[in-house]
């Protein structure tokens, strides 16, 4: 229970934000929070940076219980186990990041010998059990939320910078808990990385059903720092959908660089989107994955010749090593065939009628077994009248067929299409989105398909785009600057949505540049890691840059932060001038 709030078990799927304001505005904080509560919002988020913050909460909850709004309160804890010590006292929750809690972070290189990780392990027991001891004697609920960018020295050292260093760092504080008799607890394995999250996830449930039975505690979902827009919205769907869509998860936070009202209406619609997921009455065969489901690696197939768009004789290559394809139906590309050279990054490469695709039900093995036998690789698909979920429909195909054959993958079947079209209206393209993110998004982080089709999007612009952004979003091409921007939060030193707003406009054209953005280092360079360059709060007024995670600039003025960003890309070689603005946009 969080307040009177019930995560886990029989209770629904949970929707979570969080403010954005200071947390000693009080009366901002009662009205953001009140705000979220009319929203839909089910548990409320509060940072609580210092004991003073942490103190403040009392005046929060109180006002919020005087004007009738009983939405259950969180306090979020980073550094200083005193402030969540005095946050225990006045909320429903505390939100503890094992990383970043009474454990050593200065990114130091050593081994540690056993007897060195037991006594590590033994001073953490001592700083985090007081507040094991006060949150049960409060009755209240505690979230252990790893985070990728934020493992301690310790757990870096012998796990490395990976989902199991993750699980692991999580485990050792339930561990704890657990031995003063404290189960009030929700885990969270979050990543900035879709790939990494859905790996972490999966590798702490296994590791729970491992433990036993009595490990069954709930889950929060929540791609970190996702960034703002529809690359945000995808992103989110390919970590949180495809891990719901799997029965993973029992609270759910979508985190946006924009104002936490907007996180709302997405995780509703991801709810509500796996709670209504067609034909999933319809059982798959229980067969052994055709791929590892703890670490990614690209389902390895032969390389095929298929036609281009044109059909003149010209040839695209896909499978192997090659670029996932971006596949258009015929209709769609009579529609944009006039304006195919300015559509800029955005081209369709492959017409379906035209690319001599299989279409088999992967459920027929006497199908399969022709395909199997046959000397030629093909470009193989699920047919679009098969009554499975599109998630398994491809997996089944991808365990039955011969890792020669590459894979085509649709966003939904056909038979999905047209009930998805009963109920269209100009409003439904965030569920277009989500639907396709999560079931194309969650194939390609298993390392399943070669070639990607959607088809619940009758604008070929919108569709083209679509394909271009998920393929972008699960890290399995990219054609353009890549972003992780945290989401605004009362610990941030300066406002997100303009910076990042002037960012984007300045590096843009920075095509396979990736940039993170993040208004404080409460989450850790480590979530930077695969970034090529940072831009960090480190001071109110101040920003300090990184490349990868290592802070090369320092105390630099917020109003000339982006051009000397700007000026460090130029140092390191990655800059280009943009180009005239010649193309379309779709």
């Amino acid at each position: 229970m969080i307040g009177n709030v019930g995560v886990g078990g029989a209770n629904p799927i949970r929707v979570q934000s969080m403010i954005t304001c200071d947390t000693m505005d009080t009366e901002m904080s009662i009205q953001q929070t009140m705000e979220l509560a009319a929203a839909g919002c089910e548990i409320v988020r509060i940072t609580a940076p210092t004991v003073k913050d942490a103190r403040n909460l009392e005046h929060i909850a109180k006002g919020l219980r005087e004007r009738g709004c009983d939405v259950p309160i969180v306090a979020d804890i980073h550094f200083k186990p005193e402030a969540a010590m005095e946050a225990a006292k006045w909320v429903d929750k505390v939100r503890i990041n094992p990383g970043n809690y009474a454990d050593s972070k200065k990114f130091v290189v050593r081994e540690y010998s056993d007897e060195q990780y037991a006594a590590e392990l033994g001073r953490i027991r001592e700083r985090f059990s007081p507040l094991v001891e006060l949150c049960k004697k409060r009755g209240i609920a505690m979230r252990i939320g790893t985070n990728h960018g934020s493992l301690s020295d310790r757990i870096m050292n012998r796990y490395g910078d990976t989902p199991l260093g993750m699980v692991e760092s999580a485990l050792e504080f339930a561990r704890i808990a657990r031995d003063l008799n404290y189960h009030a607890f929700i885990f969270s394995m979050k990543s900035s990385n879709p790939k990494v999250m859905i790996a972490a996830y999966r590798l702490l449930v296994a590791r729970l059903n491992e433990e036993g039975p009595d490990w069954n505690y709930p889950i929060h979902l929540g791609v970190t720092e996702a960034g703002e827009g529809e690359d945000a919205r995808i992103k989110s769907a390919i970590g949180i959908g495809s891990l719901l869509a799997d029965g993973i998860g029992d609270t759910i936070r979508v985190s946006l660089t924009e104002d936490s009202i907007h996180e709302i209406p997405v995780a509703k619609a991801l709810v509500a989107m796996i709670q209504k997921t067609p034909n999933a009455e319809h059982p798959a065969p229980n067969i052994e994955l055709s791929f590892d489901p703890f670490s990614y690696q690209r389902r390895a197939t032969e390389t095929i010749a298929v036609a281009r768009v044109d059909d003149h004789g010209q040839t695209v290559r896909l499978g192997g090593e090659e670029l996932i394809r971006v596949v258009v139906g015929q209709a769609n590309f009579n529609k944009i065939a006039h304006k195919i050279d300015k559509l800029g990054d955005y081209k369709p490469e492959i017409v379906y009628e035209n690319a001599n695709i299989v279409e088999v039900d992967p459920r027929d093995e006497r199908a399969i077994l022709r395909l199997n036998k046959g000397v030629e690789a093909r470009l193989v698909t699920a047919k679009g009248d098969v009554d499975l979920p599109v998630i398994a429909a491809f997996r089944l195909l991808a365990a039955r067929l011969d890792a020669r054959h590459p894979i085509l993958l649709k966003d939904v079947l056909q038979n999905q299409k047209r009930e998805t079209e009963n109920r269209k209206e100009e409003s439904d393209f965030l569920e277009t989105l989500l639907i396709a993110s999560t079931n194309i998004g969650s194939l390609l982080c298993d390392g399943v398909g070669d070639a990607i089709l959607v088809q619940g999007e009758e604008a070929p612009g919108q569709a083209l785009r679509l394909s271009y952004n998920i393929l972008q979003a699960a890290g399995s091409r990219i054609f353009k600057t890549d972003y992780v921007a945290c989401p605004s939060c009362g610990r941030t030193l300066f406002n997100l949505q303009t910076t990042t707003a002037k960012i984007k406009a300045a590096t843009l054209h920075l095509k396979g540049v990736k940039i993170a953005i993040m208004g404080c280092i409460v989450n850790g360079p480590g979530e930077m890691a695969d970034a090529d360059f940072g831009y960090v709060g480190g001071a109110p007024g101040k920003v300090n840059l990184y490349v990868g995670k290592t802070a090369v600039k320092f105390n630099i003025p917020e109003a000339d932060a982006v051009d000397r960003l700007q000026d460090l890309i130029r140092e390191h070689g990655k800059w280009v001038e943009p180009a005239p603005a010649d193309t379309v946009l779709v």
